[in-house]
């Protein structure tokens, strides 16, 4: 191929570089100029252009790349009409994508002429997106260049592996300590996992969080014909020994890996029985992200194997997330211990509707003479907090009414009706910038104390991996509880009638937990029941 600038008495089969305009005439770049663009150029005083001319052995640009595409093409996937040079690889259904990334590569040495891009293998991709695509740098390519890399492909360097119809068990561990709607979220979202991949859940199951239980359940789970059974552990896994991994091989099964360097993900556990796949999930998996959970179930579910070794060459890229929450922990306390004592604010979710109390808003029925709300709003007005938000919703006028005269900050959410994840971004977007942290409570907790929370402020210390405060009550986790800054992005990013509980979940080795002697960090007040034994104890 010849590029340069042509005389227009020489142009004709010139491939033109740039776009022309000029009295009236436009010609795009990349067209063939004609005789009669030739005279319309002369004609508007042109006197060279720009251009390409091709050799006896250079192939056109779309040729080239649709050639290319051809040699690209595995099952389960098409390529699009060449144009300008391009011509895309698309998936024909949703599965993975799986790339011989060699070939790929020595492929794309062979000429600075032709490109080709892909996806990262292994990946996910919906029907109709786009896989890879073929790029042709200059307006054609050498013959022989096309035919090397031809050879160099191979056959089939792309393939897509579809997801199929996978029957889904689901085993929930539980311990006493666990919220039944931790359990009940936990198990929601991987519903939408599984569903995701085009799956079916053929049964969900709760046990004790014992080896015995497990197998028991695992068991059964295979005897229904489960093709893959998903077991979400109480507390994280820490050994091969440990209950849910010890029940698996009672049941029958082995334990092929344990952990992956994937994060979040890191203590997922793979094992089989007989035939079928059990993963452990590690505590990520009670959050909707993406983490190394989602990409073992996408290979399984596309019927591709894992072996150890696949798993641990999830290293380079297996660090999905770069959010405050999952790198380096101490990185921020040190900030924070240059910057002095910490900074901790309350927020306070005083937005509900109160529908479960019936006609009442229980934020401004009276304990004492004095308003629910008020009361809870006093408490953490008097601990040793930066700032105290109250962000409220419903019957906002008489909710600032009853808080009269305290040093808060009120924040209104006009979204409120769409469920408690709207307040919590609310109040989170109203802190200071120099929060440090902050303590996230109910409007209806009438027990909770300044010293309740000056407790959870004084465990926090998150050089030491102590960035998440729960308080609990004989081994039951209740509110408010302190969330270290790094956090907060995360928080934001909540939907929903929920909270941020499954960040617990997902981050329990930056847990610490506080016990108190006294029920009141167990104690809100959602129905009459509820609010008539409070009275006759109180």
């Amino acid at each position: 191929m010849k590029f340069g600038s042509f005389p227009v008495d020489d142009a004709v089969g010139i491939i033109l570089a740039h776009t022309f305009r000029a009295s009236g005439l436009v010609l795009k770049k990349g067209h063939n100029i004609s005789q009669d663009d030739a005279l319309a150029l002369r004609a508007a005083g042109v006197t060279e252009v720009i251009g390409a001319r091709l050799d006896v052995n250079d192939i056109a640009e779309d040729d080239a790349a649709a050639r290319i595409a051809r040699r690209l093409l595995g099952p389960n996937l098409t390529a699009s009409a060449a144009r300008t040079g391009r011509c895309n690889i698309v998936s024909a259904c949703d599965g993975v994508v799986e790339i011989n990334a060699t070939a790929l590569t020595a492929a794309n040495l062979i000429s600075e002429t032709v490109t080709i891009a892909t996806l990262a293998d292994k990946q996910a991709v919906k029907a109709g997106q786009i896989v890879a695509t073929v790029k042709i740098i200059p307006f054609a390519a050498a013959a022989d260049v096309v035919k090397r890399v031809e050879e160099t492909l191979g056959v089939a360097a792309l393939k897509l592996a579809p997801f199929t119809l996978k029957r889904f068990a689901i085993i929930s561990t539980t311990t006493p300590d666990l919220k039944a709607s931790v359990i009940a979220s936990t198990e929601d979202i991987t519903r939408q996992r599984v569903a995701a991949l085009g799956g079916s859940v053929i049964g969900v199951a709760r046990t004790s969080h014992t080896a015995a239980d497990v197998a028991g359940e695992v068991q059964k789970a295979v005897s229904q014909d489960a093709e893959i059974v998903l077991v979400i552990g109480a507390s994280a896994t820490v050994d091969r020994g440990d209950a849910v991994p010890a029940g698996i091989v009672t049941a029958g099964g082995v334990i092929d890996h344990f952990g992956m360097p994937v994060d979040p993900g890191n203590l997922l556990v793979l094992a089989h029985v007989g035939a079928i796949p059990v993963l452990v999930l590690p505590g990520c998996a009670r959050s909707p992200k993406l983490n190394g959970v989602d990409w073992m179930m996408q290979r399984l579910a596309a019927s591709i194997p894992v072996t150890p070794k696949d798993i641990m060459a999830m290293g380079v890229g297996g660090l999905l997330v770069d959010t405050p929450s999952r790198p380096l922990p101490r990185a921020s306390a040190v900030e924070s211990a240059k910057a002095g004592a910490p900074r901790v604010a309350a927020i306070v979710l005083a937005a509900g509707q109160s529908r479960r109390m019936g006609p009442s808003n229980k934020l401004l029925m009276e304990i004492e003479g004095v308003p629910l709300v008020r009361r809870t709003v006093s408490a953490l007005t008097a601990a040793q907090v930066s700032q105290v938000i109250v962000v409220t919703g419903h019957q906002e006028p008489e909710v600032r009414k009853a808080l009269v005269g305290l040093n808060v900050v009120m924040i209104h959410n006009p979204r409120y009706a769409e469920g408690l994840s709207t307040s919590l971004k609310a109040g989170i977007d109203a802190l200071a910038p120099d929060t440090t942290a902050a303590v996230v409570g109910l409007g209806d907790m009438p027990g909770v104390t300044a010293e309740h929370v000056n407790r959870l402020i004084a465990g926090f210390s998150p050089d030491g991996d102590r960035a998440i405060g729960v308080p609990v009550h004989n081994g039951k986790r209740g509110n408010p509880v302190l969330w270290d800054k790094r956090f907060f992005e995360d928080m934001r990013g909540v939907a929903g009638d929920v909270g941020a509980r499954h960040l617990i979940g997902a981050n329990e080795s930056l847990v610490y937990e506080v016990e108190f002697g006294d029920t009141a960090v167990l104690t809100d007040l959602d129905t009459p029941e509820q609010w008539s034994d409070y009275l006759s104890k109180s």
